[in-house]
C-alpha cells in the first residue's frame, strides 16, 4: 500500500510545476518570432521547442497560453501573422484571405429596412446589390 508520509502528496506530472500562463505565452511568442516563415503546424512546433517547460506544464495551461500568444502576435506583428475567422493563426503570405464580417449597426439596420421594403431577405438584397455593382463596373 502507498504510504503518504513517505511520499507526501503525489501529484500528476505537470500540475502546479510549470510556468505561469503569462510567461508561457511570452515564451511561445519568442519562439514564434524565431521560426522560419512558412513553418506548418505552428502550435506543435512551438510546444516542441518549449522543451522541458512545455513538458512540465499542464495541457490546459499550454492551450490557454497558446490562445493568448496567437492573438498577441497577430495583433503586434500583422505583417507576419493573421488569425482567420475560426481563430487559427496563419502566416501572412497572401495565401489566406481574412473576410471582413463586420458591419456597422446603422448599415445593418438600413439593409434590413431595404429588405423589408423589397419584401426579401437581406442576403437576397445583397446579392442584387452585388450584381448591380458588377454590371456598373463592366
Amino acid at each position: 500500500m502507498f504510504d503518504k508520509k513517505m511520499f507526501g502528496d503525489m501529484r500528476r506530472s505537470g500540475m502546479n510545476v510549470g510556468l505561469s500562463k503569462a510567461k508561457l505565452s511570452t515564451a511561445m511568442i519568442d519562439i514564434l518570432l524565431q521560426i522560419p516563415t512558412g513553418t506548418s503546424n505552428l502550435k506543435e512546433t512551438i510546444v516542441s521547442n518549449l522543451g522541458m517547460i512545455g513538458q512540465m506544464s499542464a495541457t490546459r495551461d499550454i492551450n490557454d497560453a497558446w490562445n493568448v500568444a496567437k492573438k498577441k502576435v497577430a495583433k503586434d506583428y500583422p505583417e507576419k501573422f493573421i488569425i482567420d475567422e475560426r481563430g487559427s493563426i496563419h502566416w501572412n503570405d497572401e495565401s489566406q484571405v481574412v473576410l471582413d464580417k463586420k458591419i456597422s449597426k446603422a448599415n445593418f439596420e438600413k439593409l434590413n429596412e431595404m429588405a423589408n421594403i423589397e419584401n426579401c431577405t437581406v442576403n437576397k438584397l445583397i446579392s442584387v446589390l452585388i450584381r448591380a455593382y458588377g454590371k456598373k463596373k463592366s
